[in-house]
């Protein structure tokens, strides 16, 4: 297959290579120096990646160009050469004469915003030099070393000369044969952001800004921008009126009909996924401010979004539901450039209790279905956590971390109980007073709470509050703390809390050697959606979630006493992933999550519709029950042979306490208990 040659120049060069490459059409880039040559390799793939491109480095003339047409046979020549390079493309027409060759000039985006404030435009670098030798000032160039002789014809317009040239040898040789001194050369690579223009313009004390008018991938509208920013006047040097040609996309179509083969020319996106930290501008780290810089497309809230000006637009986005359809338009309505940066700002950190994983969820979604054509990465920033344990001097690798901005975390308290430290997000006034609230009520008033306010804001704060005082305060802000339990608990492996921890009344209650037994055989794994059925006073329940915050655990009871009696034994141990259901079963268990594991502690003479119930729900469920009365224990057997089931164990249970009699100790009989254990065994 004959290969297409592109004489690069630009941008719109590079990205028109990687099309190419991705549709496997063979083509070989031009460039005229070595830097153009390393910055053509760098945009190339992993090796193997990018069969289908080569690199070819050196300048050559018409004869040269025309002798290397008629060796190499190339299929297509595509002249994508900077727009003021007329030299070369004169060269390349000149070279193709007589050839059987088609040329196609890639001409780049025009679509430059409307002149604003102190512009001024000149038809020549000549004619420019000549006005500012009558100016008074600094001045930087931004036209490239090859521009530099007209500026040079007087020492006294020389010294006030700063010269932004790319960091190859080619340029710094040309200002060396100008005598342009060391410290008036800045070498650098863009792309250039606003912000970056606007620092080196204040930094040199710069008055005027000589510029072409080289269009978005050339950097002119942030250029103009920084100067309408710094009050400095620019210098325009008129783009040529001679440069036409074919658009991006009408070239790849062209190069479509040429090799019978699709060309995705979409936009395609560099995204990414940054934490911003707490907000202050001086604790983002480096990586995220140059990928603010750099960006085409800002998104995010509009507090985050604000104080930054991208190269294109910027929109107050941080949702998969608005970012994905915003990003796929534009790529279907893309004009120029084929490759743009979109940055996605979030507070705090990336990785901790933010947005950016549902997000980078959903992207990695429309990118492996083809919707979107972009790579994605993620920068973290510095968390609210973090930054509050540094300034407490508190290290937060023995802490506990989580999150009650805008959510509920099961069994906080609980949590808190068992931790000597707590790190908290919070969202504001309401959940610094229902913090203390929580740790009054379940009678953790002894703890402190070491509040941060506005962090890396001028307006910080830090300070300590009692739960009371929490409870109590009013004052608005973004809060994060600390929580310290001078008198944590170890957590407990196992369930073992004693009949006399209970709040009973006259409610019946499995005891406690029986409720260990039945909990064993409940086989629990993490996760697990348990329904405790004729919950009596909770004991089960509680014991159950006690065990893990992530288990979700139905308490089902029909009697109001009993109802009252479970709600304050769930408030007195602070479990808040038990959840209450006043109901008759079966009926009541309609509507509820599907049971992992079900105890039926109490039927109600209605055992059989009761596991019906449950089969239905999930015919894998585990399922304990405990049998007292001897019609219960009698029709057990019966009701067990109507439903498949596996792992059957019956346990008949008689345990006996010691009460004292004077000075002897005697051994009291409870009643007997059958305890019943399966699984349901899914069938065809």
């Amino acid at each position: 297959m004959k290969e297409v040659l592109i004489f690069a120049g630009t941008t719109e060069g590079r990205e028109l290579s990687e099309c190419l490459s991705e549709a496997r059409i063979p083509h070989t880039v031009c460039v005229a120096t070595p830097y153009g040559e390393e910055i053509m390799r760098e945009s190339v793939l992993a090796e193997g990646e990018r069969p289908c491109t080569d690199v070819h480095c050196g300048r050559m003339d018409r004869s040269g160009i025309r002798a290397w047409l008629k060796e190499r046979r190339f299929a297509a020549v595509v002249d994508a050469t900077h727009p003021y390079a007329a030299v070369v493309t004169e060269n390349i027409r000149a070279a193709m004469e007589g050839l059987d060759l088609p040329y196609l000039r890639l001409k780049r985006d025009t679509k430059e915003p409307e002149a604003e404030g102190n512009i001024r435009f000149f038809e020549s670098h000549s004619a420019c030099a000549a006005r500012l030798a009558q100016t008074e000032g600094n001045i930087l160039l931004t036209t490239g070393s090859k521009e530099l002789a007209p500026y040079c014809v007087s020492e006294r317009l020389k010294e006030r000369l700063y010269v932004r040239v790319l960091p190859a040898r080619e340029s710094l040789e040309l200002c060396a044969a100008q005598k342009i001194a060391g410290r008036q050369i800045l070498a650098l690579q863009g792309p250039f952001s606003r912000e970056l223009n606007e620092a080196i313009l204040r930094q040199y004390q710069i008055r005027w800004l000589v510029t072409k008018q080289s269009g978005r991938a050339g950097g002119y509208p942030e250029k103009l921008e920084a100067a309408q920013n710094a009050g400095v006047s620019v210098c325009v040097i008129g783009r040529p009126d001679s440069d036409t040609g074919e658009s991006f996309e009408e070239v790849c179509r062209r190069l479509e009909t040429l090799y019978n083969r699709t060309i995705d020319c979409r936009e395609s996106w560099e995204i990414t996924l940054a934490g911003i930290g707490m907000g202050g501008v001086d604790c983002m780290t480096q990586a995220v401010r140059n990928r603010i810089g750099e960006a085409d497309i800002l998104l995010g809230a509009e507090r985050m979004i604000s104080p930054y000006t991208p190269r294109l637009e910027k929109k107050p986005f941080y949702r998969p539901d608005q970012i994905i359809p915003y990003l796929e338009g534009l790529g279907r309505d893309s004009r120029g450039r084929r490759r743009r940066r979109a940055v996605v700002l979030f507070s705090g950190d990336s990785g901790f209790y933010s947005g950016c994983n549902a997000l980078h969820r959903a992207l990695q979604e429309e990118i492996g279905a083809g919707r979107l054509k972009a790579s994605l990465e993620i920068l973290p920033g510095i968390s609210s956590v973090s930054f509050l344990a540094a300034a407490l001097g508190e290290s937060y690798e023995d802490a506990a971390l989580y999150s009650i901005h805008g959510k509920t975390v099961k069994n906080l308290a609980e949590k808190i109980r068992r931790e000597k430290k707590t790190f908290l997000l919070l969202s504001g006034a309401a959940d610094l007073r229902r913090l203390g609230e929580l740790l009054l009520e379940a009678g953790l008033g002894s703890c402190t709470v070491s509040v941060g306010s506005e962090l890396s804001y001028p307006e910080q704060r830090v300070f300590s509050l009692t739960p009371g005082e929490c409870a109590g305060w009013e004052k608005e802000g973004l809060y994060t703390c600390c929580v310290k339990n001078p008198l944590a608990q170890t957590g407990r492996l196992t369930p073992g809390w004693r009949d006399t921890d209970f709040v009973r009344d006259k409610v019946p209650m499995t005891k406690e050697e029986v409720r260990e037994v039945s909990i064993c055989k409940l086989r629990l794994h993490c996760g697990a959606v348990v329904w405790d059925i004729g919950s009596g006073t909770g004991s089960v329940a509680a014991e159950i979630g006690a065990l893990s915050d992530e288990t979700e655990v139905f308490a089902i009871e029909r009697k109001p006493e009993a109802v009252a009696l479970i709600r304050q034994n769930l408030k007195k141990f602070g479990r808040t992933n038990v959840r209450v259901v006043e109901a008759f079963a079966p009926e009541g268990l309609e509507g509820l999550p599907a049971p992992t594991h079900v105890f039926v502690g109490g039927s109600g003479g209605r055992l059989r519709e009761i596991l019906d119930a449950c089969y239905r729900a999930n015919a894998k469920a585990r399922i304990v029950i405990n049998a007292v009365s001897l019609e219960t224990i009698c029709g057990l057997r019966e009701i067990l042979e109507s439903y498949p089931v596996e792992e059957e164990e019956i346990v008949q249970l008689q345990v006996s306490r010691t009460r004292k009699a004077g000075a002897y100790h005697l051994m009291q009989a409870e009643n007997p208990v059958w305890i019943c254990s399966f699984s349901f065994r899914e069938t065809e």
